[in-house]
């Protein structure tokens, strides 16, 4: 099977192969992500061509890491509705307001996407097993696609995640391990036990393709929209994959030519007052993020207290013009009751972003004439106890 893509470390842009389950770029540590031949693939492949494929991710499966002839790992992820919200655009002060429910994408998360083109690609590389550290979601959604492939999984969670999704991974039949500590402290043991196992290590970042299932989201909302694109995007941001892919969408739509060139829309990170790392990254006017000292909010997605990625996260942020802030754990929390108000199912994380739009509005870093995009990025269901 040929592959089309290259990678390249994303600080010292190294290139390394695709062959086998490659990881972190061996030379600086740093993400690799995946190249495409972006002229050749936009010479023949237009909006047009999508036309009569399934409504999930893997409908832009030409810049996809995968062969022409290859059946990826796939439980139908992808293709979630985008949802306007008139009244919630009128209290917030903005033109538009939609949100993008990636709760509704298979074991209930945007996590999904991640995993279904990091199985897909590991697999077909020869991995005998998956180990990752999670804060809830991505363990569920390794749990149920190395179920899908066949490969056993191992997840060390924090022993306070959410009991729904502790039960729901071993239910997909993963080995569960939980420890008395944050993602970071998991992370050490998913690590370890990965050296010694052979395991292949499918943490956030330390393989280069979880980025890639996750800038789908990017494609698919253009494609929603018309291919145009809005005036601002709010994303919850832990780890940063999510952001870091949608960002590397917008550059490889404009690429293709299937958007205007020089107008991808503003990022905005929302973390909790908690856990916020980026944002105290952001202020200082730094381009890393040094560690968050004693991690503690309700959203467990934004429990994260240092990112692999985090100069990716703060490149994005500079770059689109966006911004970053925090929100403490009781105004997300009515945030995501004002959604649900509306028929919105909003975990904690989703409800971030909209008590982070009316922060930027205070802010004015938004404004009245925009178009703004949230994402809900789980079921409200998985925090129910």
């Amino acid at each position: 099977m040929k592959l089309e893509h290259t990678l390249i470390c994303s600080r010292c842009e190294r290139e390394e192969s695709v062959e086998g389950t490659p990881g972190v770029c061996p030379e600086c540590g740093a993400p690799l992500l995946a190249r495409y031949p972006l002229d050749r693939v936009g010479a023949r492949w237009k909006p047009k061509d999508l036309a009569g494929r399934g409504w999930d991710m893997w409908r832009y499966r030409e810049v996809m890491p995968v062969a022409r002839e290859e059946e990826p790992i796939s439980l139908g992820e992808g293709g979630t509705p985008l949802l306007e919200f008139e009244p919630l655009a009128r209290e917030a002060g903005v033109a538009k307001l939609l949100v993008k429910e990636e709760g509704l994408n298979p074991t209930g998360s945007f996590k999904a996407r991640g995993m279904s083109a990091a199985v897909t690609r590991a697999a077909a590389g020869g991995a005998k097993g998956f180990v990752t550290p999670s804060a809830g979601n991505a363990a569920g959604a390794l749990s149920a696609y190395g179920a899908r492939a066949g490969i056993p999984v191992r997840v060390y969670m924090p022993a306070d995640t959410p009991p729904v999704i502790i039960a729901e991974c071993r239910a997909l039949g993963a080995n569960v391990r939980l420890i008395d500590g944050l993602i970071t402290d998991c992370g050490v043991e998913a690590r370890a036990f990965a050296a010694d196992s052979g395991y292949f290590d499918v943490s956030t970042l330390r393989e280069p393709y979880r980025v890639e299932g996750k800038k789908t989201m990017g494609y698919e909302l253009c494609e929603q929209l018309g291919w145009r694109i809005p005036d601002a995007i709010l994303y919850p941001t832990g780890g940063g994959t999510g952001i870091i892919g949608m960002w590397k969408a917008f550059a490889e739509l404009e690429a293709l030519g299937w958007i205007e060139a020089g107008r991808r829309p503003r990022m905005y990170v929302v973390q909790s007052a908690g856990c916020a790392p980026i944002v105290r990254a952001w202020e200082a006017g730094a381009e890393s993020a040094d560690r968050w000292v004693g991690a503690e909010t309700l959203a467990a997605g934004l429990r994260v207290p240092a990112a692999l990625g985090d100069f990716l996260i703060l490149r994005a942020l500079r770059e689109s013009g966006g911004a970053a802030v925090a929100v403490t754990d009781t105004e997300l929390m009515r945030a995501s009751r004002r959604l649900r108000h509306h028929g919105l199912p909003a975990c904690p994380e989703g409800g971030a972003t909209l008590a982070g739009l009316h922060a930027f509005r205070a802010e004015e870093h938004i404004g009245p004439e925009d178009r703004v995009v949230l994402f809900n990025t789980g079921a409200w269901l998985k925090y129910l106890v």
